[in-house]
């Protein structure tokens, strides 16, 4: 096996003395991890910092053996993460899920597009919105996705206002109102592509999506759920 790809690094660590084995989340073939010869030095240093854009040339002369990679730096994402210890905490975010929840050499498609909103557009104001569509989406990539099209208890598509913990699916007003307080409330900036809602409303979303994280992957797969995502919606919904 061999190909050349572009991602960002989501995962690095050291390996004996100078080597690392390195875990980039790539365009075309998802979330490749592979050993990097020699890549402990000051010449590079700055290379594999989590988030950094990166061109990848993998190979491995056994398709069971781990890749080798050469790695080149194209853009140094990183740095624009430092400017703040709320943008440090949802890369860390970022990684931790991506690394832990996305299966080896799977193509990622269309969810790509939002990994690349998520670092490209970290410094405008909306940047934690981009944040949430990040992990809204990895709900559906993983196949456990919040179906927001019709109420569950009615089948009206209207005056959706929540969304069920047990069911994963939208209820309306009518329906849901006397449940509220055991309801999450609609993400209807998630169905209308809107970019700039409220921060109480990035906050709700944020608190659902831990929710069903947690409900449907890492308690199934039997994981801990990462420490930096827990309590992110109330960070979230004080700033």
């Amino acid at each position: 096996m061999n190909f050349t790809d572009e991602g960002y690094i989501i995962n690095c660590r050291k390996h004996g003395e100078k080597s690392l084995i390195l875990t980039v989340l790539c365009k075309k073939y998802g979330k490749v991890c592979g050993y990097v010869k020699s890549g402990v030095n000051k010449k590079t240093l700055a290379t594999y910092q989590l988030g950094n854009k990166v061109k990848v040339d993998a190979w491995s002369r056994v398709d069971d053996n781990m890749l080798l990679l050469k790695v080149e730096l194209i853009t140094p994402d990183a740095v624009n993460f430092l400017q703040s210890a709320d943008k440090l905490r949802v890369l860390s975010c970022f990684c931790v899920l991506s690394n832990m929840c996305l299966p080896e050499l799977q193509p990622l498609d269309g969810f790509y597009n939002f990994i690349e909103n998520l670092v490209n557009l970290i410094n405008e104001d909306n940047w934690l919105t981009y944040y949430s569509f990040f992990e809204f989406y990895l709900l559906e990539f993983l196949g456990v996705g919040v179906d927001l099209s019709e109420c569950s208890a009615t089948g009206k598509t209207e005056d959706l206002a929540f969304v069920s913990p047990k069911s994963a699916r939208a209820v309306c007003l009518d329906a849901g109102l006397p449940y509220k307080d055991r309801l999450f409330k609609y993400p209807k900036y998630i169905v209308e592509r809107n970019y700039l809602p409220k921060m109480e409303d990035v906050a709700d979303l944020l608190k659902m999506t831990e929710f069903f994280l947690n409900k449907n992957f890492f308690a199934i797969h039997n994981l801990k759920f990462p420490d930096c995502r827990v309590s992110l919606a109330e960070i979230v919904r004080e700033m």
